[in-house]
């Protein structure tokens, strides 16, 4: 050391700002910045009188010829890669100065509940390799804000981050029988949000938007599960993508993944409930299914009675094959008056009443058309499971689209409370 009397101290003083704020991986919790690094202390061995010098105030000399302090900075992931400076600066009063920049690559403990708005703070350590507080006197400059301004002032780039502040600690801790003087720097910033928010955020708003709309399309048929199973899958595809960002260290589920989880809840909510009323609506379906069998079972009944076997053989599978397309009722009304007329001609002058019967059975059938089959008929009348389907349904969507809203405002004015720094 540099003193005349190895019992006195050395008084170093140093100066740190940032210049970059390079990167913050959230997926391994590092934290990479660009800082410069000054330091000055006094070489009692050092004096001259600048008149006998030419005026020569200071002079610049190979960091090698002379004692300088060692620095450590805590928490480092790798070593220090960069090229020290390799030059000293010594005043005419004794004062050695350096200047250093240093490419830091520390870890940092992300709180990433409230991300893609969080605020996070991560610390540097510095402190002495080699001396005790009592051989080395480690001064700073300790005003927060005078450094906050300084940063600010030689900041050229932050990523995606905005700095805020940074602040400086002193602590004095007891190491192996000797104290020493740790100085903890405190770099807080916060996230640049607006890409999370346009490339991520609003796509999965637009897509329970689209979930909203599929409310108006018709219930029966496919096209309403199809919709909102492309919709679905959308909203998985943003979830493996949230994956990759989010560090599987954190100890709180982040608010981003609640807003996914939930909205996607929502949505498979709303799925089921059109499969289920789907399901209802083919109830009445099925209903009237039976009802043309048993209106063909009279039919055949008949047919027995007045036609002879090769006419029943002949016409009743034209018949069954009529009850089973799109348009069954005029078909089977069709087949059933042709049959009539051939049983006619078959018959006696005695089975009359019998064919009377038939044509009764083919009255009954236009009727049924008119009540229940006919699909382009304004005045149709729904059956008792769909009417039940549409009531629920009805219910369901406002009940859905309040608790949709509901779930939006409590995420959000949580996320937006800024407590990231309290926790």
């Amino acid at each position: 050391r540099p003193v005349k009397n190895h019992k006195r101290a050395v008084h170093v003083h140093f100066k740190m700002e940032i210049y970059a704020i390079l990167d913050v991986r959230e997926a391994d919790q590092s934290f990479i910045s660009y800082i410069s690094f000054m330091t000055g202390w006094i070489n009692e061995f050092i004096d001259w009188n600048e008149e006998d010098y030419c005026g020569i105030f200071s002079v610049v000399v190979p960091r090698e010829s002379l004692w300088m302090p060692s620095f450590l900075f805590s928490y480092r992931t790798e070593k220090d890669k960069d090229v020290p400076n390799p030059f000293l600066r010594v005043t005419s009063s004794g004062w050695v100065l350096h200047t250093d920049d240093k490419l830091v690559i520390s870890t940092c403990k992300m709180k990433i509940f409230h991300f893609p708005f969080d605020i996070q703070s991560c610390k540097m350590t510095v402190r002495s390799l080699s001396y005790t507080s009592e051989e080395l006197l480690i001064g700073t400059i300790e005003d927060n804000e005078m450094i906050t301004e300084w940063s600010h002032d030689s900041i050229w780039t932050q990523y995606e981050w905005e700095f805020l502040s940074l602040s400086v600690t002193k602590k004095t801790v007891r190491y192996f029988a000797s104290n020493q003087t740790y100085f903890v720097y405190t770099v807080t910033m916060q996230r640049k949000s607006a890409l999370y928010v346009v490339n991520f955020l609003l796509p999965v708003l637009f897509f329970l938007c689209l979930d909203f709309v599929s409310l108006l399309m018709p219930t029966g048929g496919g096209d309403k599960i199809s919709f909102k199973i492309t919709v679905l899958l959308a909203v998985t595809v943003m979830q493996l993508i949230l994956i990759e960002i989010i560090p599987f260290t954190t100890s709180r589920i982040p608010l981003i993944v609640i807003f996914c989880m939930g909205i996607f809840a929502l949505m498979l909510l709303g799925l089921l409930e059109t499969i289920f009323l789907n399901y209802l609506m083919e109830k009445d379906s099925s209903s009237l299914e039976i009802c043309v069998k048993h209106f063909l079972l009279d039919i055949h009944r008949s047919m027995k009675l007045l036609c002879s076997p090769s006419t029943i053989f002949h016409f009743l599978p034209e018949i069954i094959k009529a009850s089973s397309t799109a348009s069954t009722t005029d078909e089977i009304i069709n087949m059933t008056n042709q049959t009539a007329s051939m049983c006619k001609g078959d018959s006696s002058s005695q089975l009359t009443e019998l064919f009377l019967a038939v044509e009764k059975v083919s009255d009954e059938l236009g009727e049924m058309k008119k009540t229940f089959l006919d699909k382009e008929s304004e005045e149709k009348k729904d059956g008792y499971w769909t009417r039940v389907a549409k009531k629920v349904d009805k219910i369901f969507s406002i009940l859905y689209v309040l608790a949709a809203i509901l779930f939006l405002v409590v995420v959000l004015s949580v996320w937006f409370s800024k407590s990231d720094l309290s926790e």
